[in-house]
């Protein structure tokens, strides 16, 4: 027998690329299915909100800015990094939800393939979305996606890591920066999520991830000024409206909550363009020689 006493680990929240501790000092007792205590998780604060959104704001400009290739790259670092640390994730994806190890090593593997798949799509979805528009006259006429700008992403209550990254990846493969609010009762692997994008090359404050009561969280992110987007995929339906009419003071696109039967289904592209807006630019047509044929 040894008497060895292990060493706990201690979960931060993830916020401008760094770990700091809530501004409160609050925690809360995060426990498995069965009620047996796993770890002590961050109680965000108000302020924890709007240090995370003043980090995303600062981040914007240089993720939007990056090539769309560069993106896909890193997103797919994000995936090699997932898969070196994948024993951790199915041990607190087991102990969150409440499932068989090899049930959980599915559920992981089923997440590293997401975070690959919109890797694939960054430098893909302006063809699918955007393109030359037919018009009566003498212009060129392109249209264009462009990212919303702050995303803040309520993640899914019951799917801890699958649901989680399913609405987080194509926010920022898009180029958004995303506050993500993780979920209130199985917030751990959301929290080691932020450890793996500190250490791949993920800037810091494109994400950024709290921890604690939902609601407490989401309501200044939803009024925010400088948030121009929201995703309420884990606010059950009061909670949700709440948090729609606040949105809608500064105008802000939302992504009301929709039921999900299977987050391992392939999710399509309709999370990409809820968090797209669409440049469209005219450009005169020119005439070449006598005969006047344009082009």
């Amino acid at each position: 027998m040894s008497d060895r006493l292990s060493v706990f680990k201690t979960y931060k929240l993830y916020v401008g690329g760094k770990f700091p501790r809530s501004e409160s000092g609050r925690v809360y007792e995060v426990t498995d299915a069965k009620g047996k205590w796993l770890a002590n998780a961050p109680l965000s604060s108000r302020k924890d909100a709007r240090d995370a959104v003043v980090a995303a704001r600062k981040a914007f400009g240089g993720w939007s800015g990056a090539t769309a290739y560069n993106r896909g790259q890193v997103l797919y670092r994000v995936a090699e990094m997932l898969e070196g640390r994948r024993g951790q994730f199915v041990r607190e994806v087991a102990d969150a939800e409440g499932l068989s190890k090899s049930r959980a090593a599915a559920v992981v593997e089923a997440t590293i393939d997401r975070w690959v798949w919109y890797a694939g799509w960054t430098d893909k979805i302006a063809q699918v979305v955007g393109g030359a528009n037919p018009v009566a006259g003498p212009y060129f006429n392109l249209s264009s996606p462009e990212p919303t700008g702050v995303v803040a992403v309520l993640a899914p209550q019951d799917s801890s890591f699958l649901g989680l990254v399913s609405v987080l990846a194509p926010v920022i493969a898009t180029g958004n920066t995303a506050v993500v609010v993780a979920s209130e009762k199985s917030p751990l692997p959301a929290l080691s999520l932020g450890e793996v994008l500190a250490t791949s090359d993920v800037p810091g404050g494109v994400v950024n991830v709290l921890s604690g009561r939902t609601s407490e969280i989401a309501a200044p992110l939803a009024a925010h000024q400088d948030v121009n987007a929201i995703d309420l995929a884990g606010a059950d339906d009061v909670l949700a409206k709440e948090l729609e009419i606040a949105a809608a003071d500064n105008l802000k696109r939302v992504l009301r909550p929709q039921p999900v039967d299977d987050w391992s289904a392939t999710p399509g592209i309709d999370r990409m363009t809820a968090f797209l807006e669409t440049k469209t630019v005219w450009h005169p047509t020119g005439s070449l020689g006598a005969s006047g044929s344009a082009y």
